[in-house]
Formats: C-alpha cells, structure tokens, sequence
C-alpha cells in the first residue's frame, strides 16, 4: 500500500493512473512527474521500489500544490469571489452554475431535486 501526499493510492493499478487519486494531479501532471523522476508509466503500484515512491514523493513535494494546501488555496479564491460580491460569488451563495451553463432544463446536479410547485397536482377526494 503506497502512500504518497497523505493518499493512498490503489497498488494493482498502473502509476500513471494511480496518481490521479491525489486530489490536483490529472493526466497531464501524472505524466510530467513519471517522466521527471524516468518512471515507466505503465509499471503497476506494487511493484515500484521504496527509491521510486520516494522519487515520486519528492517531486510532488517540491513542483506541485496538492490535497489539503490546493483545497484551501480554492476554498480561499471562492470565498474572495463572495466577499466582493461579484457575479460568479452570487452564482456559488446560490448553488448555481458559476461557468454560464444554462439552467432551464439542465444543471440539475447543482439545483438539487425538483421541487413540486402548488397546484401542479389534482386534488385528492376527499370522503363527505
């Protein structure tokens, strides 16, 4: 089990995809940092050496903001955009799409359920 920026990445999956698992590394950086340290992408976990995983952890250390730190660093941009009120802070206080998307018919992951309006439905009978 490889611990790598306090995450521990799955050990029967290849490294190139294993490193996606850290929250701020994608395809591109996972990459970069196989080939900055000449790791074989399609290696798997487990059979990486203690040198390699402290290669990779270097690296990530030294070149990358990743987990906790870039959390904040986006939680911090978001709240700015808030306190300043500008129109992409309104669209996140409300829990709506930020990036222009249309809300008519989509967007339905971000509003949550559909709320039933009153009067929508037929009256139930009622016994006299």
């Amino acid at each position: 089990m490889a611990r790598i920026a306090n995450v521990v990445i799955p050990s029967e999956k290849q490294v190139q995809i294993a490193l996606r698992y850290i929250f701020g590394i994608g395809p591109k950086h996972s990459a970069n940092i196989l080939a900055a340290t000449k790791i074989d992408p399609t290696t798997r976990v487990k059979d990486l050496t203690e040198d390699e995983l402290k290669q990779i952890r270097d690296e990530i250390d030294a070149n990358y903001t990743v987990e906790g730190d870039l959390q904040r660093i986006v939680a911090g941009n978001v709240k700015r955009l808030k306190d300043i009120q500008s129109y992409r802070g309104e669209r996140h206080k409300k829990n709506l799409p930020s990036r222009g998307q249309r809300t008519r018919t989509n967007s339905r992951t971000r509003r949550g359920k559909r709320i039933a309006v009153g009067g929508s439905q037929p009256k139930a009978a009622s016994k006299t």
